[in-house]
């Protein structure tokens, strides 16, 4: 890990986070909540909130796809994602869904800097709930090509969690 230049699990905690939050709105999937762990840790998120009947760290198969981020990652339970929304909200972050929504932002425009940023991620077959989405500032929209017109809740998360990450580095280059 010294030679790969990786962090302890005690210097991630000790690390400057990014100001980004990540929701997660009742996901199905042991693995796909897992995965966004791994991919929280990559990109230093500050948190997840994990919401209504999603998968905690401590179900036995998180491990599988989280490979320790569990570890590394701060996280929180909420009964609801409006619960976590409401909260975040209180403590300053604009939040958004990832969605596609009437009047969403393509993901390529955003650009937030270093704003408190939470970003909400719908279950797999559903999406974000419509009640979240009233009480977000906005949606996201990834852009798609082609046929299918929806990515898996994982993939989703690893392609706007770089873009809304890719300041912290370029700007170390």
């Amino acid at each position: 890990m010294a030679e790969l230049g990786r962090m302890s699990v005690e210097e991630f905690k000790q690390a400057e986070k990014n100001p980004l939050v990540v929701v997660l709105d009742n996901i199905r999937s042991v693995y796909n909540v897992g995965s966004v762990f791994r991919t929280a840790d990559a990109f230093l998120v500050k948190a997840i909130c994990i919401c209504g009947y999603s998968p905690t760290p401590e179900h036995r198969q998180m491990a599988k796809t989280a490979l320790g981020a569990t570890d590394t990652v701060d996280w929180i339970q909420f009964p609801s994602a409006t619960d976590a929304v409401n909260e975040l909200k209180a403590e300053g972050y604009k939040i958004y869904a990832v969605e596609q929504a009437e009047g969403s932002i393509s993901l390529e425009k955003c650009n937030f800097g270093n704003e408190k940023i939470a970003v909400v991620f719908g279950n797999e077959v559903v999406g974000v709930q419509e009640e979240v989405i009233q009480a977000c500032d906005g949606a996201i929209e990834i852009p798609q090509l082609g046929m299918k017109h929806s990515l898996n809740i994982a993939t989703a998360a690893g392609i706007v969690l770089w873009k809304l990450s890719e300041h912290k580095f370029f700007a170390k280059t």
